[in-house]
């Protein structure tokens, strides 16, 4: 049996005026917590580094270069794989990326139990706007920092298990869990960052933004036969509000672990990998079942075509 303690390290809000030291050190707490607890593989949040920035509009783009890292580890973070390495414990955590040739991406990365980096992943599902929007509550300019992540969806063997990652507003897209399924995947893993009220839909708050949340991982999940580790940075954060309900999902869809509170926080749950095995051999079976003669139409069409 292939049996890992995985662990979600839901992190608290992160102020603009925090530095990367203070919140580093935050992450390290959190991982001696998984050790105690024997976590071999932990999960923390998007843009674990920094605060949400693009939350805020500025006319030029490249004043928020400070929030991104040109390089990782880099002096900020290398503590946090040192201790990594000490205590034998694999990771993921997401952060803006910024390559030696300019390009910005919003980026996580997943290392082996010796913290070298093994897998790198770069977001595709880039939620929000470009241009400032009065008509929103607030703001979510992504597709005005970033660009769509150039790397597709790829896994890793990594500790003995077939892992791969997605960030955020990837969670809502099913393409994003069939493509690493595809890859016979046994853990996705997902940092977010999600406001808790819809900036265009008032009416869609806290409530019905985590069973959206859930709903997608746990979906996504059974849908693949996963673990599936969602984990998010919460609580108030520059005056705005973020979302917790970091979960981890088996591959039966059922949430195993949930985090309580909106702080930083540490959930758990021992993850057998060979239940990964029915599903995949059953009811999705990919090779027996699919019909992919019927699917051209996903892999050629963006928008929707209502016929006339």
């Amino acid at each position: 049996m292939r049996k890992m303690i995985v662990g979600g390290a839901q992190m608290g809000p992160i102020q603009q005026a925090d530095s990367r030291e203070t919140v580093v050190a935050r992450m390290m707490e959190l991982m001696r917590k998984a050790h105690a607890e024997g976590v071999k593989m932990l999960v923390y949040p998007e843009l674990a580094l920094t605060t949400f920035f693009p939350r805020w509009y500025a006319e030029d783009r490249a004043e928020m270069d400070r929030w991104f890292e040109s390089e990782m580890p880099n002096g900020a973070t290398q503590p946090l794989f040192d201790l990594a390495r000490e205590m034998g414990m694999a990771f993921t955590f997401g952060f803006a990326e910024l390559t030696p040739d300019g390009h910005h991406y919003n980026t996580s990365i997943l290392t082996d139990a010796q913290a070298n980096i093994v897998g790198t992943y770069r977001k595709v599902h880039l939620p929000g706007h470009v241009d400032h929007d009065p008509e929103r509550t607030h703001q979510h300019l992504e597709k005005r920092y970033f660009e769509p992540g150039d790397l597709g969806f790829n896994v890793w063997r990594n500790e003995g298990v077939v892992m791969g990652m997605a960030i955020c507003n990837d969670r809502r897209w099913p393409e994003t869990y069939r493509e690493l399924g595809l890859q016979g995947v046994e853990l996705i893993t997902i940092g977010y960052n999600t406001p808790s009220v819809n900036s265009q839909k008032g009416a869609e708050g806290l409530r019905q933004r985590l069973f959206h949340s859930d709903l997608s991982m746990q979906a996504g999940a059974y849908q693949n036969s996963t673990y599936v580790v969602g984990v998010a940075k919460a609580g108030t954060e520059d005056g705005h509000h973020l979302m917790g309900g970091s979960i981890i999902v088996d591959p039966d869809g059922e949430v195993i672990a949930r985090a309580e509170t909106e702080g930083d926080e540490l959930i758990f749950a021992e993850c057998d990998f060979d239940r990964c095995t029915f599903g995949k051999a059953t009811v999705f079976d990919f090779a027996r079942h699919r019909r992919i003669e019927h699917y051209q139409r996903i892999g050629r069409q963006t928008g929707v075509i209502v016929p006339v």
